[in-house]
């Protein structure tokens, strides 16, 4: 495996450590290797270090926009799509949970995609659970969710900020689209120009990052956008939490185990094999216990179950409540007044989306929703601004202290329109769901393993 030295990579934390303490942010896009375009970001106050002392992500799994939120007043959301026999298709409403799910692979992209069309969904591959009958449904990447299994996310959306031109930073599934939600990159090392651009190849179940069986392997694609290469996946580059750590700025990642390919520490080497590891909580639902206990770091990224996860074929429809427990956990308790909790989705799961992302590298790819919830959120906002995984890096780089990490979060803006420092804070009021914390907390059940395709 090619990466830096072991001496480059802590030479190199240690002079991004110089700077200021905790917690100052200005401002909504990703520099993935390519030259950046201005920033849309306006600079904000300095007041931002004394607003958020606490910063909460939350990933859920492979849903575009158009697919989840179906009627929320204000937001760009399609009723119908073009396949690509040029016929418009209307969206038919679905539940949560389904028997099927759709390829999301980078070729899966790249079909949707069509050139900047956006009428290829109907050359998605579809994937029947073993034994399902009718499947699949007629037209079945043009889909929506029936908002009645979802209220909880509309909800939220409604009562603060719903962000409808967030755009995952990747072209491809949940193993690369995670490594950009920590790191801005899914590059196997420092110096690579090569990206990570698939799940790892049969090791979804058994072990994926630098636990996975030896054998494994993911595919790299090159700026031309040819998959022509392997690694073993297992990287080595500076992440956020490294300049977290610099800044003696405490984080924590919670996730149901340590295989997943959505629990990203497990694939960059010095966090697996360091003292870093002791970071990573490998139970999920711990983040209810530690926020009741007052235990809760200033920075947290809460990666779900497969049965809470909104994945097609996983889920057990109690996505929007495990969402809704940790935001009204928090919304409960002394955090809330300083707290912005940030949920989006790892990837657009292959369902139709109608808005044709800019092309940067292996980036953008398509839509997923972005909420933002905190006090200062504006209220009933929808942004229109393009924000994509590294804008939230950088709204934490910028309101914690560190450096940029040079990626996805240096084109990026840092969401600055989805905020109002002089509102009046928004007073919490619980959200409501189909089932609570102590549901949940009680719920006894294995954790289901993530995405295998």
């Amino acid at each position: 495996m090619f990466r830096p030295s072991q001496e480059a990579f802590l030479a190199t934390m240690i002079a991004l450590s110089v700077g200021t303490p905790l917690l100052g942010l200005n401002g909504c896009g990703g520099n993935m290797g390519s030259p950046a375009p201005p920033s849309t970001s306006t600079p904000t106050s300095a007041t931002y270090a004394e607003k958020f002392q606490h910063i909460v992500v939350i990933v859920q799994e492979n849903r575009s926009v158009d697919n989840l939120f179906r009627g929320l007043p204000n937001a760009d959301v399609a009723t119908s799509g073009m396949n690509s026999q040029g016929q418009t298709i209307p969206l038919t409403a679905i539940p949560l949970e389904t028997n099927f799910d759709l390829d999301h692979s980078h070729n899966a992209f790249e079909a949707m995609y069509d050139g900047w069309k956006m009428d290829g969904a109907d050359q998605i591959t579809i994937f029947c659970s073993k034994g399902a009958t009718n499947c699949p449904p007629p037209n079945a990447p043009f889909s929506y969710v029936d908002p009645s299994d979802v209220q909880p996310y509309f909800q939220l959306a409604e009562t603060y900020t719903f962000a409808d031109r967030m755009f995952q930073t990747n072209q491809g599934p949940s193993f690369p689209a995670h490594q950009f939600i920590i790191a801005g990159t899914s590059f196997p090392a420092a110096t690579s120009n090569l990206f990570a651009a698939e799940n790892p190849d049969g090791s979804a179940t058994a072990g994926a990052g630098c636990a996975a069986p030896p054998a494994s392997f993911v595919a790299l694609i090159d700026p031309l956008g040819n998959e022509s290469s392997t690694i073993y996946p297992c990287f080595e580059h500076s992440t956020l939490m490294d300049l977290l750590d610099a800044k003696t700025i405490d984080w924590r990642y919670y996730a149901p185990s340590a295989t997943s390919i959505w629990t990203v520490p497990d694939a960059i080497q010095h966090i697996r094999n360091g003292p870093d590891w002791g970071s990573v909580v490998l139970n999920q639902k711990q983040v209810l216990t530690d926020i009741a206990n007052n235990q809760l770091a200033q920075v947290t990224w809460v990666i779900p179950d497969g049965a809470d996860s909104d994945h097609p074929t996983q889920n057990l429809g109690t996505g929007p409540s495990w969402v809704s427990s940790i935001v009204n956990a928090l919304g409960g308790s002394a955090y809330w007044p300083n707290t912005v909790v940030f949920i989006t989705w790892d990837d657009w799961g292959g369902w139709y989306d109608h808005v044709p992302p800019q092309i940067y590298d292996y980036g953008y790819g398509f839509r997923v929703p972005l909420i933002v919830a905190s006090p200062y959120a504006k209220a009933g906002y929808v942004s229109h601004v393009t924000h994509d995984f590294g804008s939230i890096l950088k709204f934490i780089e910028e309101t914690s202290g560190p450096p940029s990490l040079g990626y996805a979060d240096a084109r990026a803006d840092d969401l600055a329109d989805c905020f109002d420092l002089n509102q009046t804070p928004i007073n919490f009021t619980e959200v409501g769901a189909k089932y609570d914390a102590k549901y949940l907390l009680a719920r006894i059940k294995a954790p289901t393993p993530p995405d295998t395709d």
